[in-house]
């Protein structure tokens, strides 16, 4: 590659590529000076210019002017420099022209091989620019191929891969099917963007109600906190800012239409859509659902985040769920520790005081009508009740609990 040829390329590459010719060049300046002081044992005061318009190529010393010359490898008197320029003063410097013959072979060597490598780099920062805008968002993706127990994914430009931990258990990934995905990170190594999605994290459920639902984007619905054990179950609480929509009733849609939708893409993982509350008895209760809540008592310090909880005997292994899944759901829902027992359990040994509770009989009978329309997404497996049971739940009491702080919603109830 000639001088000529270079400065073509590089007019070329920055027009289409938009790759900064003065950044590639400066390249080429630093590499020639490097295989200078190899190659030729060139002076440390030394630097190469490449002339921006003609591409030609000088290696120069500078040399500063003094009154006396201690090294005459760094410094040149005020007087030999005034036979070269007489405008030279003291503390001015002066370049000499220092290239090594065979200076052009090895020139056009590392200029072509930093060219490419510039070109690499920029192709590779394009790339992660443009895929940095979609981190912690979702998209659609087709399954390549299996690294072990890894999945790689295509994402268009780019392929992604989805970690075994953060694929949901039992699912299966086959050449060609389309997923969506969240994306987790992004981030630049060294052979180019670097990124890793999920089909298990909780914000992978609020992007998906995002787009199915036009309440929640344009913000009438807003998603409070979300509590999910991705491929069983999630639990999401929902708030309307305007009093004439139904927060419950948009996520669902006509015949449940909107979180079928969303059911589908997660492969059967069963969804409770539940309205948030700003009191925290009445939120506990909600989350509950679908065993039916006698009385909640809370902790007179909020920070504490503790509840009681008392439902009816025939309620208490509905409250718990399968393996405790419903009522470990609900405490990460809410952010709270939940301690529950049955009416006569709580009765006998004093757990709370029942002067302030509401009638049970009343309790037993609130709902809050989506369990009722919408069964299908709130069968729960009951679990085994001895007279003994007395569970406390709390935010990380999960075999599958997040590793990042947000992961289980709770710091989303807490703030409200």
């Amino acid at each position: 590659m000639d001088k000529k040829e270079l400065m073509a390329a590089l007019n070329l590459i920055e027009k289409e590529k938009g790759i900064d010719k003065e950044t590639i060049l400066a390249a080429i300046e630093e590499s020639l000076l490097s295989a200078c002081k190899k190659n030729f044992g060139t002076s440390e005061n030394a630097r190469v210019e490449i002339n921006r318009e003609t591409g030609d190529i000088k290696v120069l010393s500078s040399k500063e002017v003094t009154e006396e010359v201690t090294d005459d490898r760094t410094q040149i008197s005020l007087e030999d420099a005034r036979k070269i320029d007489p405008v030279y003063e003291v503390g001015d410097r002066v370049d000499f022209e220092i290239t090594p013959k065979n200076f052009n072979r090895i020139s056009a060597t590392t200029a072509k091989q930093v060219f490419v490598q510039k070109f690499r780099d920029a192709e590779r920062e394009k790339l992660y620019n443009e895929y940095i805008l979609k981190e912690k968002d979702i998209d659609t993706v087709i399954v390549q191929r299996h690294d072990k127990k890894n999945v790689i994914v295509s994402l268009g430009k780019i392929e992604a891969m989805l970690p075994a931990k953060e694929q949901i258990k039992g699912e299966e990934y086959n050449f060609n099917d389309r997923i969506k995905v969240y994306i987790l990170e992004v981030k630049q190594t060294s052979k180019g963007p670097q990124i890793n999605v999920s089909r298990t994290h909780y914000e992978l459920v609020k992007r998906l109600f995002e787009l199915e639902v036009p309440e929640i984007y344009d913000g009438t619905v807003e998603i409070k906190s979300i509590a999910r054990e991705a491929g069983s179950r999630t639990k999401m609480a929902v708030y309307s800012k305007n009093p004439e929509v139904d927060a419950v009733g948009a996520c669902v849609g006509t015949g449940g239409s909107r979180v079928n939708v969303v059911v589908s893409e997660l492969g059967g993982e069963k969804i409770d859509i539940i309205n948030w509350s700003e009191d925290p008895k009445e939120f506990i209760k909600a989350a509950l659902n679908p065993a039916k809540v006698i009385a909640v008592e809370t902790g007179e310090n909020e920070d504490e985040k503790f509840a009681k909880v008392v439902v009816a005997d025939n309620q208490l292994s509905l409250a718990i769920g399968k393996e405790g899944q419903n009522v470990r759901l609900a405490a990460r829902l809410t952010g709270r520790k939940i301690d529950i027992k049955s009416e006569t359990q709580a009765r006998a040994t004093g757990f709370i005081s029942f002067d302030d509770a509401e009638n049970s009989s009343d309790n037993a009978d609130n709902d809050d009508g989506y369990e009722e329309e919408y069964d299908e997404y709130d069968e729960y497996d009951e679990a085994d009740e001895t007279d003994e049971a007395d569970d406390t739940y709390d935010t990380d009491d999960t075999d599958d609990a997040y590793e990042d702080d947000e992961a289980d919603g709770s710091d989303i109830a807490e703030e409200e």
